[in-house]
């Protein structure tokens, strides 16, 4: 390709992928700011506009020979599902900050080590091998506007979900209408955490969902046992 204008490269999908990454980073100036529920929201903001992209790229046909798009939408999802709830984590504890520091540590370099491996990996597949990366921003946005919020059991759900993101189980992809159902609930949370009315209720289902979720992948046993 000879024309190395940005403008060349970037489309549609993309642009929802520059809005994850924009979503993260106000959450993580809310967080600083001490506006959790206003972090929580935006992470989960963040959540829909990757789902989206993925989505319209798909409508569109788009053809990513370059990898460009693969690209935008990892280094947003770093941003977003990486760096957002670590920050997050670190600035809700106040007696087990720096252990969660090290937990947010984790959370970053265990999902760049899982966007990477999905980054290289080909031929896309029925599942993902290992826990996505945006389940990071989901459980931890569900749990606080839940009001049950701990920074105890986040900081231990975060290390296992840390671990599970580079481990080599095998976790569904979200289609059809369980895409639907989760985007229901995603949306649902936003809007009632805007709103607040029906906050807590709403953020209970989706905590439930989300870590439901994560406690039932399909392992390569159970995908041997079923063939």
């Amino acid at each position: 390709m000879n024309d190395k204008k940005i403008t060349s490269f970037i489309s549609l999908p993309d642009v929802l992928s520059i809005l994850n990454a924009s979503s993260g980073y106000f959450s993580i100036l809310m967080s600083i700011q001490g506006y959790f529920s206003a972090a929580s929201i935006l992470m989960l903001l963040a959540v829909v506009f990757d789902s989206l992209d993925g989505w319209v790229a798909r409508r569109t046909g788009r053809v990513d020979i370059h990898g460009f798009g693969k690209n935008m939408d990892s280094l947003s999802d770093v941003i977003s599902f990486g760096v957002a709830p670590a920050i997050f984590i670190y600035l809700t504890s106040a007696h087990f900050r720096y252990i969660n520091i090290l937990v947010g540590l984790l959370i970053v370099i265990c999902g760049i080590l899982r966007l990477s491996r999905f980054n290289v990996l080909t031929g896309g597949g029925k599942n993902f091998t290992g826990l996505p990366i945006p389940v990071v921003a989901v459980v931890v946005s569900s749990f606080y506007l839940t009001g049950f919020y701990s920074e105890k059991v986040v900081g231990a759900m975060l290390l296992a979900v840390g671990i599970l993101m580079v481990s080599s189980i095998e976790y569904p992809r979200v289609g059809g209408k369980m895409a639907s159902i989760a985007f229901i609930l995603i949306t649902a949370a936003i809007v009632t955490g805007i709103t607040g009315i029906l906050t807590v209720p709403t953020a209970i289902i989706l905590f439930m969902a989300t870590v439901a979720y994560i406690a039932v992948p399909i392992t390569p046993m159970r995908r041997d046992l079923n063939a």
